[in-house]
């Protein structure tokens, strides 16, 4: 059942989980704290200096090589997705994931272990409402290349059909389907582990990879008419003891599968944790074929195109605004202004890393009306370049994980022209057009209109800068 309302969840207690890297083979502790509402779910290396945050955000996944990697200069973790999966999967919100390594631990190849871990700490209700991106429109997109095809059409939830046909003869087509992410993910995905095939396991040695891959912690898919020196070579790579042998599902592991199809379901595990990338939780449903890591990113950067301003809305204000991006909630979230210099209403526009229309209605009201001038009402030009100047600090903001937390000082003001008076009635509207940004600078081109009219513009550059503590 789909509540009216739903809150946003974090955990009560901490927890932890201590293991082996799938890839770099080094043992690593994961441990699972509490966070305050609107956090999202972070990452934090607490084993190098500063102990550095890295969102769990598509802008910072930097690999995709058998896995899911994400990083900010030369902090990273990899292979993220199972821990997110369990937490999305629990409809965790906010939480803190604490790691003293560079991999997140593979434990059983599945994402079950994190979510008894993270039972343990007691999932508790938070004040705010948790906020939805809902499709309301189709979207799909195929790579021919890989043979993947991945449809989300609207639905009142998040629901997951998955495909998979690797055209081998240990591993038959196999479909799934997910219809309630809250009844079914934990009992029926969540302990579905990772897979790979015989003839992929000496290419991943090769290339670095699965160091800390055992039978235990990953379903291998034998290969048809291996011989005995292959399985040799196998039983020692895998540092095996007694004879190696394909057991009666073709399958190198010594323990049956945990379900059916359990290849498929692990597909939809690792899509739960990629979409937790997205940054909101989703009410859809998406049909995927043969996808992978790679693919489920894709749709993702897709996902956040299309429903760009929906996604920022659901991020700083309460309420989806047709029109507006930002309301003036919004506004205050992001800028540090406040009366009687907020002097941005809302915004109507906005792409991110490229430009932003901002509307200020001017009103009989305004405080410095009443010496500019009393009998001849007229906004001072320098209010007017900077209302220009905040609309385009929350373009050059947004571009921060975290933007109430910096502040744009704007250092440059070039080429400014005033073209025509602006009284009270007048809407001023701001379109801002970001030129350039490098090394904190940010050079941004605006104009100022009253209806077609334009009345100021200008070239201006700013330093963001992180606000000092108080």
């Amino acid at each position: 059942m789909i509540k009216d309302i739903e809150h946003q969840q974090t955990i009560k207690y901490s927890g932890s989980y201590k293991g082996i890297g799938l890839h770099s083979g080094k043992i690593s502790t994961v441990t699972f704290k509490p966070a305050k509402e609107n956090t999202g779910i972070i990452f934090r290396r607490v084993d190098l200096p500063g102990k550095p945050e890295i969102p769990a955000d598509m802008k910072h996944v930097i690999s995709l090589d058998r896995g899911t990697n994400i990083g900010i200069k030369e902090a990273t973790v990899a292979t993220i997705e199972h821990a997110l999966a369990a937490i999305k999967g629990l409809k965790i919100d906010n939480i803190i994931v604490e790691v003293d390594g560079e991999e997140i631990p593979v434990a059983d190849g599945s994402a079950i272990e994190y979510i008894k871990v993270l039972q343990k700490c007691k999932i508790v209700e938070q004040e705010v409402e948790r906020r939805y991106l809902v499709i309301n429109k189709p979207l799909s997109f195929s790579v021919p290349e890989r043979d993947v095809d991945v449809v989300v059409v609207p639905s009142d939830s998040l629901k997951v059909t998955f495909f998979i046909d690797f055209a081998h003869y240990n591993l038959k087509p196999q479909y799934t389907s997910m219809v309630s992410l809250e009844d079914e993910f934990v009992e029926g995905f969540a302990s579905a582990r990772t897979f790979c095939f015989v003839h992929e396991i000496l290419e991943l040695k090769k290339a670095g990879l699965i160091k800390g891959g055992t039978l235990d912690n990953a379903i291998v898919v034998g290969d048809p008419n291996i011989d005995e020196e292959r399985m040799e070579e196998l039983r020692e790579l895998f540092d095996y003891e007694g004879k190696l042998e394909l057991n009666e599902d073709n399958l190198l592991n010594r323990k049956p599968l945990r379900y059916y199809n359990e290849p498929v379901r692990h597909k939809v595990v690792d899509l739960i944790g990629d979409l937790a990338l997205l940054g909101i939780s989703v009410k859809g449903h998406i049909l995927a074929a043969r996808s992978g890591h790679k693919t489920n990113i894709e749709l993702i950067k897709k996902i956040k195109k299309l429903y760009e301003n929906e996604i920022l809305q659901a991020k700083y204000q309460k309420k989806t605004l047709k029109d507006v991006v930002f309301d003036n909630e919004a506004i205050r979230r992001i800028l540090p202004h406040r009366y009687p210099l907020l002097l941005v209403d809302k915004i109507t526009e906005f792409v991110p890393g490229e430009k932003i229309i901002g509307i200020k209605n001017v009103t009989s009201n305004e405080p410095f009306f009443q010496g500019h001038f009393p009998d001849h009402p007229v906004m001072p030009g320098v209010l007017i370049i900077e209302a220009m100047a905040q609309t385009g600090g929350i373009l050059v903001l947004n571009e921060f994980d975290n933007p109430e937390d910096y502040v744009a000082y704007f250092v440059t003001i070039d080429k400014v022209k005033f073209r025509k008076i602006v009284v009270p009635g007048d809407q001023l509207r701001f379109n801002m057009k970001l030129k350039k940004s490098r090394a904190g600078i940010s050079q941004i081109e605006g104009k100022a209109y009253v209806g077609d009219k334009v009345v100021c513009e200008g070239v201006l550059k700013a330093k963001i800068s992180k606000k000092k503590n108080e």
